[in-house]
């Protein structure tokens, strides 16, 4: 039993980090009413956001914290003029995950990999 106990602790160990990495990449994001608004880019512990909207404040770069289910938005544009907190991995049916982008109060966004 020992042994047996061991080896899940120890694979669950060595899955961590790359449940940690399945944020990064490029995502292409939606909002509440499914409008393409933008690419949010996020690798290693930095975000970018590109608005397709000329001159939009929320546009620029930032850094991240990464967590299990996610990434919470630590600065930058997106955290202090959009209000984004944090971004949930969830699945989605067509693409297998996408990243919920969430403020205190709601969702706004849903990002799907490009």
């Amino acid at each position: 039993m020992r042994r047996f106990a061991l080896c899940l602790a120890l694979t669950a160990f060595t899955a961590a980090p790359a449940f940690a990495q399945a944020f990064q990449g490029n995502w292409s994001c939606r909002d509440a009413t499914t409008n393409r608004v933008g690419i949010l880019t996020i690798y290693g512990q930095v975000y970018g956001w590109a608005s397709r909207t000329p001159n939009d404040p929320n546009s620029g770069t930032g850094t991240i914290t990464p967590y299990q289910d996610g990434v919470g938005f630590n600065d930058g544009n997106l955290r202090a003029k959009g209000g984004i907190q944090a971004g949930r991995l969830i699945d989605d049916v067509n693409y297998g995950t996408a990243l919920q982008l969430e403020t205190a109060d709601t969702i706004v966004m849903l990002c799907n990999p490009r």
